[in-house]
């Protein structure tokens, strides 16, 4: 492993951000009076200060300095025909107009013919809803542990199913200390954590082993298709099939986490791509056409211990906004666009992210700095519009798992992340931790202006590795 000193580049590229963007700079300053480190969500607080957006249409954002910002982040990788899309914000305009859309506090048709549209595209027998991929994955475990009688929990390193207490173990990679095993919050428990079993993703035998050593007390399996945080990668088929087939053997359930990958490469479920239905799924993001939606959807014998008769009831209701009128009638939009333009939008989105991860990777290659993007395998995927930069130490080193990708040892974490995140957004070009998506939104000049940006990052990165 390389040293590498980014001290002098980083002060020197926020000195220059301070200088262009003294708006954001004053409002970040003011924020910190009453928000903690000036937010509310420590993902979106780029360092020393995020640029505050005051308007965004798109691929692009404005922000309050006055800067155009060609947007891969698109809200959490959740707007997949771009920020506020007309076909969206029209149905939204139309209802506020008429007087509907906030909260009623009553049962409606939105949540019928939403569930209708998840159930058929999906294969799931029954949906609930609520407001957030964490609690969508929280109720999923809560309803296994209740349907099983089992206690232990079943996740894989580098997975990421929101802030909540069966998910926040085996989250980072500590290397010797112990690789995934640690928890990223304190105040969980430890009688939660230490019935967190963390397995490997894309590592049958790890799979069978840790099924083979707790698989009879194992309530459920937790893991999502396509992996996140951990690196940006499909699970193989015969890792997925397998987990398939080791719950069903041991009696555990599978849960797919499907918030990121649900409708994001074809109009239904990622599982249905490898013929593996799981016995529930969770979905949120692109779901909720930019409003605040998730769902837990599956088979209606497990769902429906959150039923008044059930004898060993879970407490799944959601909160006060859980299926909200004016975010089902998003919801009720966005599924219904991506159905029935099925055949048009997810080719579109494999071309141009395919073309985005040829002008990331070209811009490192022809500086000679080794690069990896993740995001996509065409022996799995039809077509990706997701990709994340690595960064390794040794191009003759193969990279294919988490332990792999997240790993400061054989990855330039920093170059990848916080590095090459502000030497985009000087070019106009927002990432975050050098990973993002397409967008039906994103035009060819888009990415022509991010293979420009690119060169440009480059060349002021190139003198300090």
């Amino acid at each position: 492993m390389k040293t590498r000193n980014y001290g002098p580049l980083l002060a020197e590229m926020e000195d220059i951000y301070r200088r262009r963007s003294p708006r954001s700079a004053a409002l970040q300053q003011r924020a910190e009076a009453v928000l903690i480190d000036g937010g509310s969500h420590t993902l979106r607080l780029l360092q020393p200060f995020p640029p505050r957006i005051a308007a965004a249409r798109g691929a692009w954002l404005e922000d309050e300095d006055g800067h155009s910002l060609l947007d891969f982040w698109q809200g959490h990788l959740a707007n997949i025909l771009g920020h506020n899309p007309p076909v969206v914000t029209a149905a939204l305009a139309e209802a506020f107009a008429a007087g509907e859309g906030l909260q009623t506090g009553f049962a409606d048709c939105l949540q019928i013919e939403v569930a209708e549209i998840l159930s058929r595209q999906t294969g799931s027998e029954a949906v609930r809803f609520t407001t957030s991929g964490t609690l969508a994955t929280m109720y999923a475990i809560l309803l296994a542990r209740a349907f099983t009688g089992r206690t232990l929990v079943m996740k894989v390193g580098g997975g990421w199913h929101g802030a909540q207490p069966w998910a926040l173990k085996g989250i980072g990679y500590r290397g010797d200390d112990g690789g995934f095993q640690g928890v990223e919050s304190a105040g969980v428990p430890a009688a939660v954590t230490d019935k967190v079993v963390v397995s490997g993703f894309n590592d049958p035998d790890a799979l069978r082993t840790h099924f083979q050593q707790v698989g009879d007390r194992l309530a459920c399996f937790i893991v999502e298709p396509f992996i996140g945080a951990g690196g940006f990668a499909p699970a193989s088929r015969e890792y997925l099939h397998l987990a398939r087939e080791l719950t069903r053997h041991y009696g555990a359930l599978l849960v797919l986490d499907e918030v990121i990958a649900g409708f994001r490469f074809r109009a239904g479920s990622l599982g249905a791509l490898y013929g593996v239905q799981p016995d529930l799924a969770t979905f949120g993001k692109i779901i909720g056409g930019g409003m605040p939606v998730s769902a837990v959807a599956g088979r209606r014998d497990i769902l429906s211990l959150a039923g008044r008769s059930a004898s060993k009831r879970v407490s799944f209701s959601g909160g006060t906004f859980s299926a909200h009128p004016a975010a089902l009638l998003a919801a009720r939009t966005m599924l219904t666009y991506l159905v029935e333009h099925e055949a048009e939008v997810y080719p579109h989105l494999a071309e141009r992210g395919e073309q985005a991860r040829q002008a990331l990777t070209s811009a490192f290659k022809e500086a000679g700095i080794p690069v990896v993007c993740t995001g996509h395998d065409p022996s799995i995927l039809p077509g990706s519009s997701m990709f994340m930069l690595h960064f390794p130490y040794d191009e003759s080193i193969s990279l294919d798992r988490p332990q792999d990708w997240l790993n400061p040892a054989l990855c330039d974490i920093e170059l990848g992340q916080r590095v090459l995140d502000l030497a985009l957004l000087l070019e106009g070009v927002f990432l975050l931790h050098g990973h993002g998506a397409v967008s039906t939104a994103h035009v060819e000049s888009d990415i022509e202006h991010l293979s420009a940006a690119c060169r440009r990052a480059v060349r002021r990165i190139k003198p300090f590795l």
